[in-house]
C-alpha cells in the first residue's frame, strides 16, 4: 500500500524581506509543486530517489533504519541535508521511522528545480504530513524562514501570511481580478541565495515599524485592487519602498528599463528567479528579445 503526499509551490507578491518582521504579505500557491510517494519494501532501509520534471532521477540516497545514517548517495550534502530533516522530524514524533521494514520513497517536482518555486518547502511540507508534526516547527529545526512558502504548500488559494509573536498566521483570500490576463511571471534564471539576500537585507539601517506599516497596508490594498492601474502603482510603491532599504536598484531599472508595457516587480529574494510582470499581449515577445525565454501567463501559473 503507496502513500502519497503532494504540496504546492509559492510565489510572494507583496512582503518579501519585511514578512520575517511581522509584516502582511500575500502569497500564491501554484500549480506546480511537488509530490512525496512511499511504499514499504523488506530492505530495512530508507531507499530514496528523486526525479525532476521529466521524470529523471537526479539524486538517489540509502539512509539506515533507524539510525538514519547514509549508506550509499549520489550527492552526500543533499544526503547529509536529508538525514537531518527524517531526524528533526522524529524529534518531533518519536514514533516516525521506527520501523522493522524498509522503504522505498519517490519525490517528484512537477517543475524545474532551478526555477525556485519551493523544492524545499515542498519537501519540508511533504515530510512534515508524512510523520504527522507541525511543519512549521520542521522547518524551524532545519531551513528557517518565515514558513510563508509551507502556507502555500498547503493551500489551494491566495494568502495573506503574517507572523505574529513568531506564530504563522494564515488567511486564504480570493484574488479574482479583472486584469489576471495582463500578468505574466518571466524566470530569470539569476538563482539568488535566500540566506545571503536576507543576510544583506539585516545590515541595513531603517524603521522597522515604518517598513512594516507600509508593506503592510500595501499588501491589503493589493489584494482587492480591481484595476490594473491601481495595482500597478502599487507594486511600484513597494518597488521604491525595498530598493530605498535594501540600497538596490529596482529590477526594473537594473534591466528592464525600457519596458513600456507595464511595470515589472521582483518576487521573493531580490533579483532572483521570477519577476512579475504586467503588460500587454506583446509582453512575452519583449522578454524573449532580452534573452528570458520562460514567460508564464498567470492563469497557468495559479490556481
Amino acid at each position: 500500500m503507496k502513500e502519497n503526499f503532494y504540496s504546492n509551490g509559492k510565489l510572494l507578491i507583496t512582503g518579501e524581506y519585511a514578512v520575517l518582521d511581522g509584516a502582511k504579505a500575500f502569497a500564491i500557491p501554484t500549480k506546480y509543486g511537488q509530490s512525496l510517494v512511499i511504499s514499504k519494501n523488506d530492505s530495512g532501509t530508507i531507499e530514496w530517489t528523486s526525479f525532476d520534471n521529466e521524470q529523471n532521477s537526479w539524486f538517489k540516497a540509502i539512509v539506515s533504519i533507524p539510525d538514519l545514517n547514509v549508506l550509499f548517495t549520489t550527492n552526500e550534502e543533499i544526503a547529509n541535508t536529508l538525514s537531518k530533516i527524517l531526524e528533526a522530524a522524529r524529534n518531533l514524533n518519536s514514533d516516525f521511522l521506527i520501523t522493522d521494514t524498509g522503504l522505498e520513497i519517490a519525490t517528484h517536482l512537477g517543475f524545474p528545480k532551478d526555477w525556485g518555486l519551493g523544492s524545499s518547502s515542498t519537501l519540508i511540507n511533504n515530510i512534515a504530513n508524512w510523520a504527522e508534526i507541525d511543519p512549521y516547527s520542521l522547518l524551524e529545526q532545519t531551513f528557517g524562514g518565515s514558513g510563508y512558502d509551507l502556507a502555500c504548500a498547503a493551500n489551494n488559494k491566495p494568502i495573506v501570511y503574517q507572523l505574529i509573536n513568531d506564530k504563522a498566521t494564515v488567511e486564504k483570500v480570493d484574488f479574482k481580478v479583472p486584469f489576471s490576463d495582463k500578468l505574466f511571471f518571466v524566470y530569470l534564471d539569476k538563482k539568488q541565495n535566500s540566506r545571503d539576500a536576507i543576510k544583506n537585507y539585516r545590515a541595513q539601517s531603517f524603521d522597522k515599524d515604518i517598513l512594516i506599516d507600509s508593506i503592510s497596508t500595501i499588501t491589503e490594498k493589493t489584494i482587492k485592487s480591481q484595476s490594473l492601474i491601481e495595482f500597478e502603482l502599487l507594486i511600484k510603491e513597494h518597488e521604491a519602498l525595498l530598493s530605498n532599504v535594501l540600497k538596490i536598484k529596482t529590477v526594473q531599472e537594473n534591466f528592464f528599463s525600457d519596458y513600456t508595457y507595464g511595470v515589472v516587480k521582483s518576487l521573493g529574494g531580490w533579483g532572483g528567479d521570477f519577476v512579475l510582470a504586467t503588460g500587454t499581449k506583446k509582453t512575452p515577445e519583449y522578454f524573449k528579445s532580452k534573452g528570458f525565454n520562460i514567460v508564464i501567463p498567470y492563469q497557468e501559473m495559479i490556481y
